[in-house]
């Protein structure tokens, strides 16, 4: 195997059909040993949450395939951490979508004059931001994509269905565990001018809340692959 790109979280290898490999790592994001998904670089290592953020993602990655829904997952190994995934072109430098089902946190510190926090967004809202850490991962609108190129009307409007079914499927396996999702980040790439969902689906990327409270992202880890 040939390694690509050595990630923060991830390290990523060319497989010789022609696919990806991922490796997740036990490194996490964070500042003065603390855990942060927030953060951008890594802060402390926790035994076994690679093996723990690849198994919330094949959990959820094979929910969306019993949905129809194509992704990049192909097969995962958990004892090695490792997930072969089909190879997949980011949009621009990388693009992050967010779908809000309850308003909250920036959402709240951008609009807070016309809304309240804790407001039901109904069907949800999808927002997107150009990953850029030192700009603050600006929002962009579906028009600005356009217009620099980075991806096509039509593009867009696929991958914002597909986020809001994915998000939908997301919010009622964690119904079933009495937890309630906020709101969720996902990034897409593109393959054969396809829009598929990429990357992983691990808890430090939602807010999820469970009796009025926020779920600490390890303890979330934990209740999503309870059996």
């Amino acid at each position: 195997m040939k390694k690509v790109y050595e990630g923060k979280t991830k390290n990523v290898y060319e497989l010789e059909n022609g696919n990806v490999m991922l490796e997740f790592k036990d490194d996490c994001t964070g500042k003065d040993g603390v855990f942060d998904p927030g953060e951008n670089s890594v802060g402390l290592t926790i035994e076994g949450i690679g093996k723990a953020n690849l198994e919330t993602s094949i959990h959820f990655f094979e929910l969306l395939k019993e949905a129809g829904i194509k992704t990049h997952y192909v097969s995962a190994d958990i004892e090695h951490a490792t997930m072969e995934v089909l190879p997949a072109k980011v949009f621009g430098k990388g693009l992050e979508v967010i779908c809000r089902l309850v308003a909250t946190g920036s959402f709240i510190r951008r609009y807070g004059d016309y809304m309240k926090d804790g407001t039901v967004l109904e069907g949800g809202y999808v927002e997107t931001t150009l990953k850029d850490d030192a700009k603050g991962d600006p929002l962009i609108t579906k028009e600005g994509l356009v217009a620099l190129g980075i991806m096509s009307a039509d593009m867009f409007e696929s991958m914002k269905e597909q986020t809001l079914k994915i998000t939908k499927i997301v919010a009622q396996d964690l119904k079933a565990k009495g937890l309630d999702l906020y709101d969720i980040k996902f990034e897409f790439g593109y393959n054969n001018d396809e829009v598929i969902l990429i990357d992983e689906i691990a808890s430090g990327n939602m807010r999820v809340y469970k009796d009025g409270k926020i779920v600490d992202p390890m303890e979330l880890t934990k209740l999503i692959l309870a059996k």
